[in-house]
């Protein structure tokens, strides 16, 4: 996947012209000036006021673009061991100190149930090898399942792997699948979120996720957390955390010592971030990634340090990926 930096245009707002003023007889009372002194603080106070009541997408369409601050770095809180053949395709807490996990690769793929401190799979179902798992999320008493290259997906009892009923879906491909409880949201490898009705499986709304004025493509693996969707970006170190209203990434968070960390000791199997739990319980956030033996419980620490011009597009976009 070839990369490059992306060049971001700043556009300066041109200074308002001065007011015109009638003439008039200049006056020579003090109290005038006094007067005249107090009735502009307060104009120049009043206009303060009505200047930061602006919403702020009103700058972005004079050309103003405001300092973009959120982006996080993360503290690993603990670690636990994680099977590394599993190709992590999706990855959700399931309750309990458990996980449910979606795992990829024709003839390897599956659906689990995992065991967070041990890192053993408690429940397997395996998949018909022309299927290649892929985004996982639970809702209700069911997990829902989608699938690489097709649009069929699957949904299974959480009790029971074993009982399973397909379905299909209208997004391009299957990626990523997370929810809020009410709705899915669904990911197809393109810069494009959608919300899907998960009674119909029908698309009922999407949005184009950007960065600035750049498109975030290669969205993957989703979570939802605390109002956000949480979106691995393929073949970054990477998560992008994305207005579900409107698109917009709200913050990013840089994890590559976790990979750099794995490879520096020894693990050369393994492959790009994807994973991202959420225990709504206790706010804890679990990311791993595919084929790695280690799962990470992670905090967020925001970075304070100001990014050189286009450094967060070349380390978090990349042109989409083509089959």
């Amino acid at each position: 996947m070839a990369t490059g930096p992306l060049r971001k245009r700043l556009n300066k707002r041109s200074s308002d012209p001065k007011p015109r003023t009638a003439m008039a007889t200049r006056p020579s009372s003090p109290k005038f000036y006094k007067n005249t002194s107090l009735i502009l603080l307060i104009f120049l106070i009043i206009a303060a006021f009505v200047l930061l009541g602006i919403p702020s997408n009103i700058f972005s369409t004079v050309g103003y673009s405001p300092v973009f601050t959120g982006i996080y770095s993360i503290e690993v809180v603990n670690e636990f061991p994680h099977d590394p053949n599993a190709f992590t395709q999706g990855l959700l807490y399931a309750g309990n100190g458990s996980l449910f996990e979606s795992t990829g690769l024709h003839g390897r793929s599956s659906v689990r149930k995992v065991d967070i401190q041990t890192g053993k799979v408690e429940v397997l179902q395996e998949m018909d090898s022309r299927y290649f798992g892929e985004g996982l999320t639970l809702l209700g008493e069911w997990l829902f399942q989608v699938t690489w290259l097709t649009k069929i997906g699957f949904k299974y009892d959480r009790n029971d792997l074993s009982k399973s009923e397909k379905f299909t879906h209208q997004m391009q491909d299957g990626w990523g699948l997370a929810t809020d409880g009410k709705v899915l949201f669904g990911s197809d490898g393109s810069s494009v979120l959608y919300k899907i009705d998960p009674q119909t499986l029908k698309v009922i709304d999407k949005h184009v996720v950007k960065y600035k004025d750049h498109e975030v493509h290669n969205l993957n693996e989703l979570e939802f957390i605390k109002g956000e969707v949480w979106a691995n970006v393929y073949q970054t170190d990477c998560i992008a955390r994305i207005s579900q209203d409107d698109g917009r990434v709200l913050g990013w968070i840089l994890l590559p010592n976790l990979r750099e960390g794995l490879l520096a000791a020894g693990n050369n199997a393994i492959d790009v971030l994807n994973g991202i739990a959420w225990d709504s319980d206790t706010n804890r956030i679990f990311v791993t990634g595919k084929l790695w033996p280690k799962l990470y419980e992670i905090k967020l620490h925001p970075i304070k340090k100001q990014f050189k011009d286009g450094a967060i597009e070349q380390l978090c976009l990349r042109q989409p990926f083509f089959l």
